[in-house]
Order: structure tokens, then sequence, then C-alpha cells
């Protein structure tokens, strides 16, 4: 039988991340700062950092990302993971969001604000059908978001995208522009590469965070484990993501900095789809009476994005100086401030739509 800890030792549990997080858009807008400046001032840097690549990215980025993952799977507590499958409403939305409303959203939004640009257009296509299965999990983690919600829904994202992406992309690159009577473009995407993908950057730090919880709380019990443990691990998920950040915007600095009004003209239906997606969601969970952990954990699964599959697709596909790889750059540039935005914007609507719930330990 497990042991339930008090509900009073929850804000123990993240109090180093609380502290940390408070600053965070400021830690964030450094960092992308810090990493276009790099990516400007040092000659080489974006060729020296992409010399190694694991699954089509960059190793310094992976090995950010699944530093960035890790502290947040080790605060899933496992043995909770049934009553998450058990929900049919969660699981069937999520799957509609992600899989059928998200890419038919960022269809409509390139072809709307980018009817003249088939590269870009295209790119962003590719940005939204690529769900995301990594930063999510930190975004919902701030947001007070269930986190076993999350690591089902990402897991059950992972599956999907193995089996649909390349599908879908057939479909929203070829079939459907045939069928409106406007030009296609082909996708080439092996499923083994996307496979890939997800075991680096989910089962990895998926399969560490369980046996440290596991090792853990068999040593020392749940108390121990989450009110010791936890909180020497959790800063670890912002320093990734910093690194993160940094990185990719070293390697993509030049990229960004060299075409500010193309950047802008990819930014404005980033923005209106990272806007309609999260309000939609949020929207839907408490229509449903998911409660404020679910709904939250709902929405940001369904507005975030794959940025690193969809940066490896366009790379891979059309090449690292095309217009498709720039607009899969522009995906982070644009997401991450935003969701930044959003994990606030959740802690305000959670205040004030759920006025009763408490806070997720």
């Amino acid at each position: 039988m497990s042991v339930v800890v008090p509900v009073h030792t929850a804000p123990a549990v993240v109090a180093r991340l609380s502290r940390l997080d408070r600053f965070l858009p400021l830690w964030i807008g450094l960092a992308m700062a810090a990493g276009l400046l790099l990516g400007r001032l040092v000659p080489g840097l974006d060729a020296a950092l992409d010399t190694v690549t694991i699954g089509g990215i960059s190793l310094p980025i992976t090995l950010g990302l699944l530093a960035m993952m890790y502290p947040v799977l080790a605060r899933v507590r496992y043995d909770r993971l049934g009553t998450v499958t058990g929900d049919r409403r969660l699981l069937v939305s999520s799957l509609v969001l992600n899989w059928v409303v998200g890419p038919a959203v960022m269809f409509a939004l390139a072809w709307i604000f980018l009817a003249d640009q088939p590269a870009y257009r295209t790119g962003l296509i590719i940005v939204g059908l690529a769900r995301c299965i990594a930063m999510v999990i930190v975004w919902n983690d701030l947001a007070d978001g269930d986190r076993e919600a999350a690591a089902v829904l990402v897991a059950l994202n992972s599956v999907f995208q193995i089996l649909a992406f390349g599908l879908l992309g057939w479909f929203y690159l070829t079939v459907l522009p045939g069928w409106l009577g406007l030009p296609g473009a082909a996708l080439a995407v092996s499923g083994w590469d996307i496979a890939g993908n997800v075991l680096i950057f989910l089962g990895i730090p998926l399969v560490a965070g369980h046996l440290t919880r596991r090792l853990g709380e068999r040593a020392r019990g749940r108390a121990w484990y989450e009110a010791r443990l936890l909180p020497r691990i959790g800063p670890v998920a912002l320093y990734g993501l910093l690194f993160t950040i940094v990185v990719l915007f070293a390697l993509q600095g030049d990229a960004i900095t060299a075409r500010p009004l193309d950047v802008a003209r990819i930014a404005l239906p980033l923005l209106v789809y990272f806007a309609l997606l999260w309000v939609g969601s949020y929207l839907l969970g408490r229509v449903l009476g998911l409660g404020q952990p679910r709904t939250t954990t709902l929405a940001f699964t369904a507005a975030g994005n794959n940025f690193e599959l969809a940066i490896a697709v366009a790379i891979g596909t059309f090449g690292v100086t095309s217009g498709q790889a720039l607009a899969g750059v522009v995906g982070p540039l644009i997401e991450v401030p935003v969701l930044v935005g959003l994990v606030y914007v959740s802690r305000w609507a959670g205040r004030r739509f759920f006025p009763g719930a408490a806070g997720h330990p």
C-alpha cells in the first residue's frame, strides 16, 4: 500500500522550483537573447553544436531536453496512472484535439496567412502535425496541471505520432490541397525515425523517472522521496529548459535574425494557433467537467508542438537553409514565450473558474 502524503507537504515538493519560476519569463527571455547573440557573434558555433546528432537532432539539444523532462517524470505518481486511463472524456478529447483539430487549424491558418509563401506554409503545416511530447510536460507542471494525466497523454501522443505523422503529412500536404484545387507538396519521413525520436525524448526520461521514484520510495518511503529528494532534482528541469533554449537559438540565430520580416509573417499564424488551441481546449475541459488539473493538462497538451521533430523533418526533407526549416525554427521562437505566458493565464483561470480546486501535489 502506498503512503499518502498530506496536502500540506505539496508546496515543499516544488518549493525551490516555484522560487526559480518566479522570474521564469525573464530567464527565458535572457536565454533566447543569449542564444541569438552567441549564434551571431561566435563564428562556426552553429556548425560545432550541430556536428553530432541523435535522431536527427543536435546532441546538446538532446541532452537539454532529457535534463528538462527527467525531474518532471520523476514526480509522476505512477501508481495513479490507472485513474487517468479510465477517464475516457479526457483521452478522447485529447486525441481529437491533437490529431483532428490541431492539424486542421494549422492547415487553415497556414493557407490564410501564407498563401503566397509555399515553403513557409509547408513548414507551418509540418509544425502542426508534430504533437508535443517533451516541453509540454514542463509547462503542464508549472501550471499546476495533472502530471499523471500529462504522462499518459504524452505517451498516447507518442504512439499516434509514430502511426499517424507520415499519413497526416501525406493527407495535408498532398491529398487535401488536391481536393481543394490548391498546390501541394511531398513529405519524405520515415516511421522508424519518428519511433527513434519518441524512444529518445520520451522513453529515456520516462524510464529514468519511474526507476528513480520506485527505488527512492522503496529505500526511504514516499514522504521522504517527495519532501526531500524531489526538491533537490526539481530545479534541473528549469536548467535543462534554459540550456535547450540557448542552444536552439544559437543554432538558428542567423536564420532568425537575417529575415526578420519573414519571421514576423510566420509568427502571426502561430500566435493565432496557440491562442485558439489553448483557449478552446481549456473551455472544452471546463464544459466536460474535467476539473482544474486535467483541464490544464488538456489545454497544454493540445496547444504544444514537437518543434524538435518538426525541425528535423523539415531539414531532412527540404534542407537546412529551406523556408520550411525556417518555419520550423520560428515555432519555438513563438511557442516558448507564448506558453510561458499561458502558464500564468492558466494559474489565473484556475482560481477564477475552479475556485474550490486544491493545488495538484
